[in-house]
Order: C-alpha cells, then structure tokens, then sequence
C-alpha cells in the first residue's frame, strides 16, 4: 500500500472517529485500515492516535498531520482533475437537503449544473434530519435554523422565516386571531422532525411569547401538513418557503406576522479542509442563486 493510499486512510480515520468507520468508507476491512495506520506510523517514527478501549483521538502529531493531508490530498485531486481533463473537475459531488427545499431550491441548481460539468456525477440526498457529512462522506449540506457549534465550513446563503398559516375558510369559521393570545382556542396542525413533535411555539422578535398547544394532527410530511392546512383543518407553522406558492394562490393565509420570531439562517455547510474543485464550482453556482431568493429577508 502506497504512502497516499495510507494517508487517505489516516484522514478518513481522524474525521469519522474510529476505524469502523473510515472501513465502511474505503470498502475495506477494519484490519485493514488499522494496519494501514500502524504503517504509516512506523513509516514516520510518530504516534498518531491515542487509542483506549472507548475512544479514538489524535496525538499531537496526528493533527499536524491531519491538515497537512487534507490539503495534499486535495492538492492530489486537482491535479488528477487537471490531468484527466483539463480544468474540468471530474467525479461525483454527494449533496443534502431538506425534501422540500431540495425539491424547489436545490434540484434547479443542480440541474444546471450537470448541464455545466459533465465529468461531474451529482448524488443528491433530500432528507428532512440532520445527517453528518463527515461519516457519510457527504460533499456538502444546505441546514435551515442555527448551525451547532462544530468544525464544519458554513457558508451563509439567506434566511427563511417560520410563518403561520391557515386556509381562507378555516380563518371564516374560527376567527382571526389578533395576538399570540388569541391562539388558545384554534386547531393545529403539527409536523414531526428528528425531534418530537412541539407542544408549544415560540414567537415575537425575542422569542418570548409562548403559545402551548395540543395539535389535532400530527403528520411526518410537509406536503400532507400542507394539504391538511389547505383543507381547513388548522393553523400549522411552516417555513416561508415551504407555504410561498399557496399563500400566493390565495389557498393559504399567513396570520400573526407582528409576531413571526427571527428569520431563520441558511447555510450550505462542508467537512474541513480543503474542497475538491467540484465543490467550489458548485459552492459558488448555489450561493448566487441562493443568496438571490433568500438573502434578503
């Protein structure tokens, strides 16, 4: 096994955490890959993780060579790239995003994009959880709400609001509620994430008006909250994003804007290190068309 070949391994160990699962990444056996470091660390005379039975962590050694590698290993892509092809990236660019989002905002771009890179595969994940880029081997993620602190690259493209919405008929039916206070005798429509449903919203600039609620329905699906709240079943709260072509169709109606709490940044976010040319390519593609949507709010 070649020196590169064992520092791709190191890398993939140091940033998915153990040797499972830089395996699982590399399509070989945990023996492997635990031999593989073994030799790069005899090769270099340096212990490069401290190892106990629970965790993995690196040595002093191993992060200087941590992000020395990640960038000798990019710099090894871009000259692959150039070789095989000129300037033109090559490869495939694995992407995450929320389904809808995804499906309204993320797949026109990515469209274009093939148009525009055809050395380039697009591998494009719509999810509605959290997943990490880094033990999936993901390229790139767009996340809607406050990033965690972590070590991953956030580029901010704009922000969304949560908006309350409910149908024309319904609002005929049960009133329009003046304030947050006027909510307590509404239905609500609720939409299941990686956490559990909310039995309470916060609203107002500061976050500091709570309403506590008991929904009616509680679905796993945007699309069948929407369609719910479409149907006058309720008041639901969305992205306004997510509600902007019914609310322009009149089938919806947003409600309690005095009150709707602080824009929601988004953010296309990458592992650390260097990026491959494809994902600066597409970085900068998305972030235009992104930022022209959704940067003012």
């Amino acid at each position: 096994m070649d020196r590169l070949d064992s520092l791709s391994i190191f890398v993939a160990v140091a940033e998915r955490g153990g040797f499972i699962a830089a395996a699982r990444k590399s399509g070989r056996s945990p023996a492997a890959v635990s031999r593989a470091v073994a030799a790069l660390e005899e090769s270099l005379g340096q212990r490069l993780f401290n190892r106990t039975t629970r965790a993995l962590s690196l040595t002093e050694a191993g992060e200087k060579l941590l992000e020395r590698g990640r960038r000798l290993l990019a710099d090894y892509d871009d000259m692959s790239d150039a070789l095989q092809g000129g300037d033109a990236p090559r490869g495939v660019l694995t992407l995450t995003a929320p389904v809808m989002f995804g499906r309204l905002h993320i797949m026109p771009i990515v469209r274009d994009f093939l148009r525009e890179q055809p050395g380039v595969d697009v591998n494009l994940m719509l999810l509605d959880r959290i997943v990490s880029l880094v033990e999936d081997g993901i390229d790139l993620g767009l996340r809607i709400g406050k990033l965690p602190d972590s070590s991953l690259i956030a580029i901010r493209v704009g922000a969304v609001r949560r908006v309350l919405v409910a149908s024309p008929d319904y609002l005929a039916r049960a009133g329009v509620p003046g304030d947050p206070a006027g909510l307590a005798d509404h239905a609500f429509i609720a939409t299941m994430g990686a956490a559990p449903p909310p039995s309470h919203w916060s609203l107002g600039a500061e976050e500091d008006k709570m309403i506590r609620f008991r929904p009616r329905l509680t679905v796993n699906s945007v699309d069948a909250a929407l369609d719910a709240a479409m149907d006058g079943l309720g008041i639901v709260r969305l992205f306004s994003y997510q509600v902007a072509e019914a609310v322009a169709q009149g089938r919806l109606v947003r409600i309690l804007q005095d009150y709707e709490p602080p824009a929601a940044p988004i953010h296309l976010v990458r592992p650390p290190g260097r990026a491959p040319r494809k994902v600066v390519l597409f970085i900068e593609k998305a972030a235009d068309a992104l930022r022209a949507k959704f940067g003012a709010v």
